[in-house]
């Protein structure tokens, strides 16, 4: 089992910034690739970011790309999503979802809100 709380989340304005945190405990965390989706009220749940084991393969939906950073640190257990120039539209729950293979993932936390006003 991995246990995943997220944090960081909250109210910004358009083109601000937000970094949100994801805090793993259980099993190892380098096993485990780690991953972003996000949820907009009354829509479905759609990806956002993946990070493998070591940091070296990173993958972006197309919404995010080059204003979205994934990244982790495995010493801490946490892996992290930097997003910029933020728009409305971003505005979601964003969860952070682990799995033991690149499109595989088992474990999820609660979720973060993120509300960007306009």
């Amino acid at each position: 089992q991995v246990q995943l709380v997220e944090s960081g989340g909250g109210l910004v304005q358009a083109g601000g910034s937000l970094r949100l945190s994801c805090a793993a405990s259980g099993r190892t965390f380098r096993n485990y690739v780690m991953g972003w989706f996000r949820q907009a009220p009354g829509k479905e749940r759609e990806f956002v970011a993946r990070i493998n084991w070591s940091g070296g393969s990173r993958d972006y939906a197309d919404s995010v790309k080059g204003r979205f950073t994934i990244s982790r640190d495995n010493t801490k257990n946490t892996a992290y999503v930097q997003m910029n120039s933020l728009k409305p539209e971003d505005t979601a729950v964003y969860y952070c979802a682990a799995g033991t293979a690149w499109e595989r993932f088992s474990y999820w936390g609660q979720g973060t809100q993120v509300t960007v006003s306009s």
